[in-house]
């Protein structure tokens, strides 16, 4: 399947240098994730189609960064459909007539078929779409080289959910991912499994904080971290309430006020 990546300009504190949009070219011309309306994504998407009609918009999910620019694609693609997992209440944020994917869906797309495989945690409603002719997955915010990724616990973020989504994505033995931020993901499989033992590592750091005594989500922070600027910081305190909430389901925690205390079996 031939994939072109084209940049969505839109940089900031949060996505970085900026998102990944994928145009695949056929029969079934299909972008997957929308950007966020910027001109400059827009009149590149336009050079990438070269005259061919944009048939379809497939959404990873509904943050921002994603699904913003659905709008500003409607009206300079007119007849492009738009597809996604739905997230009710975020997705009448973008004004569009949105399709609903459900999980295990063959959508056609260019030349050949995707799956779309439900991957929750980072959203509750995030797809990756599968490729199995080539093992290749466009997957969205799953993974990003270089760092790790953002659960939002105030934001229908899951941990456990994304814990999960990785095992699943394992099994499926991707030979590349193509995300939405970060170069192009040549050994999944490795990457997927550091995420785990990254994950697994930071429970036991809060877990060794709290057998100390209860602590507020803040004072794990601080304990935890060092040097981040206060956007940073924010992300790293919804992923310690991330982790407190696994470790709460899982019955090893519990909170008492504003701070949280190991349960003992």
């Amino acid at each position: 399947m031939n994939s072109i990546p084209i940049h969505a300009h839109n940089p900031s504190p949060y996505t970085g240098d900026g998102n990944w949009t994928w145009l695949i070219r056929g029969e079934v011309t299909t972008l997957i994730d929308a950007g966020t309306g910027e001109q400059a994504h827009l009149d590149a998407v336009a050079d990438a189609l070269d005259g061919v009609a944009l048939a379809q918009v497939l959404v990873t999910h509904a943050h921002g960064d994603h699904a913003s620019g659905a709008p500003a694609l409607a009206q300079r693609f007119p007849g492009a459909r738009f597809l996604k997992m739905p997230w009710t209440e975020r997705d009448v944020k973008w004004p569009v007539t949105w399709e609903p994917i459900a999980a295990g869906q063959q959508i056609a797309a260019g030349d050949d078929t995707l799956v779309a495989v439900h991957t929750p945690g980072h959203a509750p409603d995030h797809l990756c779409f599968w490729h199995d002719a080539t093992r290749t997955l466009f997957s969205g915010d799953l993974a990003v080289k270089g760092t790790t990724v953002f659960i939002p616990s105030n934001h229908r973020g899951d941990l456990s959910d994304y814990l999960a989504s990785l095992d699943r994505v394992i099994a499926l033995q991707p030979t590349r991912l193509l995300p939405a931020h970060g170069p192009v993901i040549d050994d999944p499989c490795t990457l997927l499994r550091g995420y785990i033992d990254h994950r697994h590592e930071r429970e036991r750091q809060i877990v060794a904080a709290l057998e100390e005594g209860p602590l507020t989500p803040d004072e794990l922070v601080s304990r935890i971290y060092r040097g981040l600027t206060d956007a940073l910081l924010m992300m790293a305190r919804e992923s310690v309430e991330a982790h407190l909430v696994k470790l709460a389901r899982d019955g090893r925690a519990g909170r008492r006020g504003e701070a949280w205390h190991i349960i003992e079996p």
